[in-house]
């Protein structure tokens, strides 16, 4: 590991993590969204794992300019979570705000979040906008359909864990006591990609957490690193995880997500279209769990035209479910969209 920059000796309130890894088309516009309105009080820590692309040299340019950021560079890669425990281990803010690499934040999101921490909270959820890649078509207003503010005094309640826990998929609304992070259990979730969600849900439960309302990041949808992966991680690794808390219903647990949602013809039918879901997802992940009938349901699925079920799946998104626009946009940008999907995408 090389550190790069460092600042003054002052123990910041605030510091936010990015961890970083073939981000450098992105990470220069995401860092403008940021470093535009820092605050005192207020540091910026980079962990970059190793990347092949032009991260470090990026990453150079903005330390010349602004003293604020930190910037370590790995040897090597050790994965995401891994990546933002080390983030917060070299923060030195009593918060830290697990920031993505390649969203932006709205302009006051600093000062807002600040002025949440003055009120004693372990943990701050920050709720965002959903936008294409581009960021030019907002596909959700908010994640969170909260219109108020919510101040929770458990977040071992079952109401905290039903109503926040599918957002928290998302890193980059995590605002969390640094000193809380240290003193829990963190390596039991490193590969599970939500080592977070992890920290959150562990005993012993976090007292007060904050859910900010209003969006303060624009999330730019379809830009994840894991999406080739996307079939197995929805499918496997989130229910695993969010299935493996023991001290919530298993009613709470399904508002967040089925246990098994890969038994669910519809959302296979939705990845066969977006071309997620193949013949090889079939045998690696499904077959030795199917029988009978789901099976063969399952292997139709896998072997159906991948164009054709993209362009039904665009149908039915535009003439049944309106609402669903971050389905849409996925369809229509998926390597099996034909024209129609791509028009129909834009009616919509």
């Amino acid at each position: 590991m090389i550190e790069l920059q460092l600042v003054n000796n002052e123990f910041p309130k605030l510091s936010i993590c990015i961890a970083t890894y073939n981000r450098g088309r992105f990470i220069g516009e995401t860092l403008d969204s940021i470093l535009g309105q820092m605050e005192p009080g207020v540091e910026l820590v980079v962990v970059d794992g190793a990347s092949p692309d032009s991260t470090p040299e990026v990453m150079v340019q903005y330390m010349a300019r602004y003293p604020e950021i930190r910037y370590y560079r790995e040897q090597e890669n050790s994965g995401i979570d891994r990546d933002y425990d080390k983030a917060v281990g070299y923060a030195r803010g009593e918060y830290c705000w697990l920031m993505t690499d390649d969203d932006l934040m709205h302009s006051g999101a600093i000062f807002r979040v600040l002025e949440s921490l003055n009120d004693n909270h372990e943990l701050v959820v920050v709720n965002s906008e959903v936008r294409n890649v581009d960021f030019s078509t907002v596909l959700e207003e908010g994640f969170l359909k909260f219109t108020d503010d919510r101040v929770y005094s458990s977040v071992a309640g079952e109401k905290f864990f039903s109503e926040v826990a599918n957002y928290l998929s998302f890193i980059g609304g995590v605002v969390i006591k640094r000193s809380l992070w240290q003193e829990r259990d963190r390596s039991s979730y490193y590969g599970t990609l939500f080592i977070h969600v992890g920290v959150i849900f562990q005993q012993p439960p976090i007292v007060r957490a904050k859910v900010i309302a209003e969006p303060l990041i624009m999330i730019r949808y379809g830009n994840a690193m894991w999406t080739p992966r996307g079939f197995e991680i929805w499918m496997f690794k989130w229910p695993e995880l969010i299935w493996s808390f023991t001290d919530f219903s298993n009613e709470a647990k399904i508002s967040v997500c089925p246990r098994e949602p890969w038994r669910r013809g519809r959302l296979l039918f939705f990845y066969r279209a977006i071309g997620g879901y193949t013949i090889t997802e079939y045998r690696r992940l499904l077959a030795a769990g199917a029988n009978g009938m789901s099976r063969a349901v399952f292997f139709g699925i896998a072997v159906f035209p991948a164009t054709i079920a993209n362009f039904i799946a665009g149908l039915y998104c535009v003439f049944v479910n309106r609402k669903a626009r971050t389905a849409l946009d996925s369809i229509s940008r998926s390597q099996h969209a034909s024209w129609m999907s791509r028009i129909l995408a834009k009616f919509l």
